[in-house]
């Protein structure tokens, strides 16, 4: 919890779109410390264990621009068994929870959590953009397509006005790819 008496939630890929969770309001923020990054192997969400897809996760390094979203005290509880739930799908950590300084758009620092990626899980990656591409261009999983997952977080980012060049760069690459 925040000093405020909320929970903060920094979301950078689906949570931004979809949080699935109760909410009292969201505003931009920036997290330090860490990049966005398709890296890690999803063989669920967004692929099969014959073809993998990628998810996003939080890595080491620059700087992150993504959203903050505000929870009550009362439903924090719930909200973390949800987020551990989710981004731990049947306890496999792939990401760590932790507590990081987020800038929030209004200019208030705050405490909040994100999911950083466990770069000691077998599920962790770092391709190359080309292999990023063509991973994303024809994976599908049980949430859907990963192609899709990479153009919802990308339009959702555009319409806050946060710009990422890379992912913004990576649309490109697998709009062009074959499906």
């Amino acid at each position: 919890m925040d000093a405020d008496g909320h929970l903060y939630v920094f979301a950078y890929g689906s949570l931004i779109w979809r949080p699935g969770f109760s909410h009292l309001g969201h505003e931009p923020a920036t997290l330090r410390g860490f990049h966005r990054r398709f890296c890690l192997w999803s063989q669920h969400y967004r692929g099969t264990p014959e073809v993998p897809g990628l998810v996003l996760g939080l890595d080491r390094g620059g700087s992150c621009r993504g959203v903050a979203f505000r929870v009550s005290e009362t439903e924090a509880p719930e909200v973390l068994d949800y987020l551990e739930a989710r981004e731990n799908l049947n306890g496999d950590k792939v990401y760590d929870r932790r507590l990081l300084a987020l800038r929030l758009a209004s200019g208030r620092s705050v405490q909040g959590i994100a999911y950083v990626a466990d770069r000691a899980h077998p599920a962790y990656c770092r391709p190359c953009e080309q292999s990023t591409a063509a991973t994303i261009a024809r994976g599908r999983g049980e949430a859907g397509l990963n192609r899709d997952y990479l153009l919802n977080t990308a339009s959702q980012l555009a319409s806050l006005g946060l710009r990422d060049r890379k992912l913004e760069r990576l649309v490109r690459l697998v709009l062009a790819s074959p499906a």
